[in-house]
């Protein structure tokens, strides 16, 4: 099942959601036998942002009935972290690696792309969209004007293929997509998880969560995910990274089918890490 991405090929259409699988510590735990067997076509890093991030305070998962709601605010090292720490040891994955980043504004994700540029390990850059623009306070992107300005002042910085992480929670996930594609953007992915909110069950009125509100994620997205899948694939031609509540090869196929070019499994690693393996191994089956 060989697919093409941006000129990046890939051994099958199955690749991992940003910050769902550790793949460092998955070595740490399989060895030898996670590179033999890896599960996914590309590996995608966690977000990577300019300065370090500690995360949101605990506690930072809910389960759900279908799925997780998680508040885990993106804990990294940074860029200097990155690409002293993480960066070695990714590159020798026996796959592609796509870094995934994220910035409140149009300098810092210029930073990003200018310090990732040069690296060849990197075979592509997903840039996450759903940061709050420091001066409106706004996603940068759920709104395609914000999009737009940011992809013009950044996109000549680097020369990598561009993979635009679109966030769910907007009015019209189409029009920004169009966006993107207009602006330079080479693939998109979504969807990201859908705000949401867990409550505490001995405090009434309470957020369970230590950052307060959370992002849905797993089964219980699934349809929403589809449809806005099926409308971004009939808004651009650009190639299309699905997913949302992936579970089985039937699941990834119905988004296969709804215009995605590669799928992403994502909240079921956590439950079951040879998850991706056997999605991957059900649409061979299936061809």
């Amino acid at each position: 099942m060989p697919v093409d991405i941006c000129g990046i090929k890939l051994a099958h259409p199955v690749i991992n959601g940003s910050g769902t699988f550790d793949a460092i510590a998955a070595r740490r735990v399989f060895g030898d036998a996670l590179d033999a067997n890896f599960p996914f076509a590309a590996f995608v890093s966690k977000t990577i942002t300019l300065e370090p991030r500690l995360g949101n305070p605990p506690p930072r998962l809910f389960e759900t009935a279908a799925g997780l709601i998680n508040s885990i605010g993106l804990p990294n090292r940074g860029l200097a972290g990155y690409l002293e720490h993480d960066l070695p040891q990714l590159a020798t994955l026996p796959v592609p690696l796509i870094t995934n980043v994220m910035g409140s504004n149009a300098d810092e994700v210029g930073q990003l792309f200018d310090a990732l540029e040069g690296r060849d390990e990197i075979a592509a850059i997903e840039l996450n969209v759903s940061c709050p623009n420091v001066k409106t306070g706004l996603d940068i992107g759920s709104d395609p004007g914000e999009l737009t300005k940011l992809l013009a002042a950044v996109r000549s910085r680097s020369s990598k293929p561009l993979i635009v992480k679109l966030t769910p929670n907007t009015a019209n996930v189409a029009l920004v997509a169009s966006a993107a594609e207009a602006s330079g953007a080479d693939a998109v992915s979504l969807i990201n998880t859908l705000r949401a909110f867990a409550a505490d069950p001995a405090r009434p009125g309470k957020a369970w969560l230590g950052g307060g509100t959370g992002g849905q994620s797993g089964p219980a997205i699934r349809a929403v995910a589809l449809a806005q899948t099926v409308a971004v694939a009939a808004a651009v031609e650009l190639p299309i990274i699905a997913m949302g509540g992936i579970s089985n090869a039937a699941n990834g196929q119905q988004f296969l089918d709804a215009g995605a070019r590669l799928i992403a499994v994502g909240t079921e690693s956590f439950r079951d890490p040879g998850c991706a393996a056997a999605v991957r191994d059900g649409l061979a089956q299936a061809v």
